[in-house]
């Protein structure tokens, strides 16, 4: 594994995108635990990504543009839903303080089916990946494997420390009602930008 694969890894996962927004959504709503829960959940958002990258999914992704747009348009929908979460008065992705509480395996399939329903990830990794496997491998795939592995363990650390810090910020946020509703329309702008960017993406 070389340096530049960490440093472009790093780089890659501190970049503000859906995972981070919700990890930084849960935090700021429920605290450090569910942030956990919710980096959890991105991450293993990522994984069938992955393995349709090693497996050349990816590439079938890529070639067909039915399979592209209903994926696409899935994650738009969910997106757009996402958003609305938050500003929805006691909802669960509300971050003030009569939200409604999300369970465990709420908050983590929320941040899986975020990843999942990105079909620009798969894209990602099967142009992200190659690059760190040499000509000379003896087992490209096994290495690519590795690369992974190694790519969702960063992913889990940076979400946690952004889920982290957002819990610490919590209880100052909340004794202040107009921060309050700032960080409402903030979230659901974020989110609702990201849906229509990848609304407008093309393969």
């Amino acid at each position: 594994m070389s340096a530049e694969f960490l440093i472009t890894s790093i780089i890659v996962v501190l970049l503000p995108g859906t995972g981070v927004l919700y990890t930084l959504a849960v935090g700021l709503g429920q605290g450090t635990r569910p942030s956990i829960y919710a980096a959890f959940g991105c991450t293993l958002g990522i994984v069938p990504h992955i393995l349709a990258s090693i497996i050349g999914l990816a590439a079938l992704l890529h070639a067909s543009a039915v399979a592209f747009q209903v994926i696409k348009y899935l994650g738009v929908i969910y997106l757009f839903y996402m958003a609305w979460s938050v500003l929805r008065e006691g909802g669960a992705l509300d971050v003030g303080e009569n939200r409604m509480a999300m369970s465990r395996r709420k908050i983590v399939t929320n941040g899986i089916a975020l990843n999942v329903l990105n079909p620009k990830l798969s894209l990602f990794f099967l142009a992200f990946l190659p690059q760190f496997v040499p000509a000379t491998a003896t087992s490209p795939t096994a290495l690519m494997v590795g690369l992974a592995l190694v790519f969702m363990a960063l992913t889990f650390v940076v979400f946690v420390c952004y889920g982290a810090f957002a819990a610490f910020a919590r209880d100052r946020v909340m004794r202040r009602p107009a921060v309050v509703r700032w960080m409402k329309r903030s979230f659901a702008a974020a989110f609702a930008f990201l849906g229509v960017r990848l609304a407008f993406a093309e393969r």
